[in-house]
């Protein structure tokens, strides 16, 4: 690439020369080109779309900064810029997926629907984006009018690792638009049939129900999910709808919106980290076509978050309008990222804000626990956390976690006798959270309480979570508890080598080899704890035994 010579060619001795124009220019190319890598690493997209654009024009025949360029534009949201680079991404490279794709998107968003599928038909095509370009000549070809060649589209979708699900659900949508009622009642049942709890199927159903004029049967539909929290904004807003006669647009009243569904339905599969800019990439797409997508906000917004890059999920969690259904949702996950954010007293302020609007939403009252918890407040923690139990019912497996939550803030709260029952709780509704196990376990062997059951519970999460070196520190330092110091020693090296710089897993592993004889090596360990940072108060503990080794007293109240 032309921009590296501005790093080739040193010479073993410096000559005093002035730089000459072109070489500042090569200089400050590269300087953009490093950063514009360095940004998209850390995938701030629009950074990285900024900087490849400028390296791109000192570079402007280069194809791979031409890629990038197009990728990171259009992952950043600029569908516009995106499509323009496309064009000339496409001169030399006819069959480019992203370039096609970003060009058949810009093509229906204008209501070409014939280019669309023009530009589709060019692309190069492999497993996962034969399905996209299926579903997308389906709309195309019904924003074209043509009903018949878009449902024959479809009839790829299951071929090209789609699903039977995905391929009745949108032959629904589309009958529908075409207003082929009694052919899209059949495909909506069967979508839902194969998914029976997507929030979209539920919610186009539902709506289709709701406009041919069958307000009973929706009723009746909606009334299956009323206990399904995930649904619960889609059921919730249909039934205000109901009581106020109102009849809602179909989910899907344009082609754009059809096309926007597909691409929102691949990212929404694509939910591991490494098939995250993907998934941002296609729910741009998604949004430029659709604007008011709302979902689609929500599942961009995580992906975001599973980034951790959390201002930028606030930013689209807040374009998320005030009459949204999602709204209040997006509200406190805005709250939970600024605790992400180490913005905590904000998000404190935020969450109890959001409980006094809505003080029977779960989600807000477990939110304002771990964010009180996080900043070590815990009996507000506790308090918090006691709303959110009180809006149980029925008590489930799935609530553990918050039975947990409440146990360890309690317990930090002194209140020993709640958090233990909590905590037993937590462990009657899932029996195998090694977190649970070892929480649990590790306070009865710090209390000197059911040492033997303790034991055991701390083996079997250590055999739930292997390399957990907490874990296996708590299963050492029981050991300790008991007398068995060999066995002791031997599970401590292993979770020091799992967590090498935590500063009580250092000091139990110097007492363990204190009381099998290996006293260097035990003062060697305390120092570690030492420079790792312990506390105030295991300061003094560790000085005195560095001073005179462990006593009879010190063992019996450690």
């Amino acid at each position: 690439m032309m921009l590296l010579a501005a790093c080739a060619g040193q010479t073993d001795t410096m000559t005093a020369t002035a730089a000459t124009p072109a070489d500042v220019s090569d200089a400050n190319a590269y300087g953009s080109y490093l950063a514009a890598r360095i940004a998209a690493s850390d995938h701030d997209m629009p950074q990285a779309a900024k900087l490849y654009r400028q390296s791109l024009a000192t570079d402007p025949n280069n194809p791979d900064l031409l890629s990038r360029a197009l990728l990171y534009t259009a992952g950043a949201g600029n569908v516009d810029e995106a499509a323009r680079l496309a064009e000339r991404v496409v001169e030399t490279a006819p069959d480019d997926r992203v370039a096609r794709l970003a060009l058949a998107v810009a093509a229906i968003k204008r209501h070409d629907f014939a280019e669309a599928r023009a530009q589709i038909g060019k692309s190069a095509k492999g497993p996962f984006t034969a399905l996209t370009l299926s579903l997308l000549d389906a709309w195309a070809a019904q924003g074209a009018g043509n009903t018949d060649a878009a449902l024959a589209s479809l009839k790829d979708v299951t071929t090209e690792g789609g699903t039977s699900a995905l391929n009745a659900y949108h032959r629904a949508l589309i009958l529908d638009l075409a207003g082929r009622n009694s052919d899209a009642d059949v495909a909506y049942r069967e979508a839902l049939a194969l998914a029976p709890g997507s929030p979209r199927m539920v919610e186009g159903y539902g709506r289709f129900l709701e406009r041919t004029n069958r307000a009973a049967d929706a009723r009746a539909f909606y009334a299956k999910y009323a206990d399904d929290s995930a649904l619960a904004p889609i059921v919730e807003t249909a039934n205000v709808r109901l009581q106020a006669g109102r009849i809602p647009d179909r989910l899907v009243s344009r082609p754009e919106d059809g096309a926007a569904e597909s691409l929102f339905g691949i990212a929404a599969s694509l939910s591991d980290e490494a098939s995250a800019d993907v998934a941002i990439l296609y729910l741009r797409f998604a949004l430029y076509l659709s604007p008011d997508f709302d979902l689609a906000k929500i599942v961009l917004a995580d992906r975001f978050e599973a980034l951790k890059k959390y201002q930028d999920a606030i930013s689209v969690y807040r374009s998320i309008a005030a009459s949204s259904p999602y709204h209040f949702a997006a509200a406190v996950q805005i709250a939970i990222d600024e605790g992400r954010l180490d913005q905590n007293d904000k998000a404190i302020a935020d969450l109890t804000a959001l409980t006094r609007e809505r003080p029977s939403d779960l989600t807000a009252w477990t939110a304002l626990g771990d964010a009180y918890r996080s900043t070590e407040k815990y009996a507000q923690a506790a308090d918090a956390y006691d709303h959110a139990v009180k809006l149980v019912t029925p008590v489930t497996t799935k609530d553990w976690p918050l039975y947990y939550a409440r146990g360890v803030a309690e317990e930090r709260s002194h209140n020993w006798s709640a958090a233990e029952q909590d905590l037993q709780q937590a462990l009657k509704l899932s029996p195998d959270q090694p977190q649970v196990l070892n929480y649990l376990g590790y306070s009865w062997v710090d209390q000197g309480r059911n040492l033997s059951e303790a034991v055991a519970m701390l083996e079997k999460a250590r055999a739930l979570s292997p390399y957990d070196g907490y874990i296996v520190d708590s299963v050492g330092w029981a050991y300790f508890r008991l007398g068995r110091y060999q066995d002791s020693a031997k599970t401590l090296e292993q979770a020091v080598l799992l967590v090498p710089g935590d500063p009580t897993i250092n000091e139990h592993l110097g007492d363990a080899y204190w009381m099998v004889g290996r006293k260097l090596d035990a003062r060697f360990q305390w120092s570690h704890a030492l420079a790792f940072g312990a506390d105030e108060k295991a300061k003094a503990a560790l000085q005195q035994k560095l001073q005179s080794g462990l006593t009879p007293a010190t063992v019996a109240h450690s």
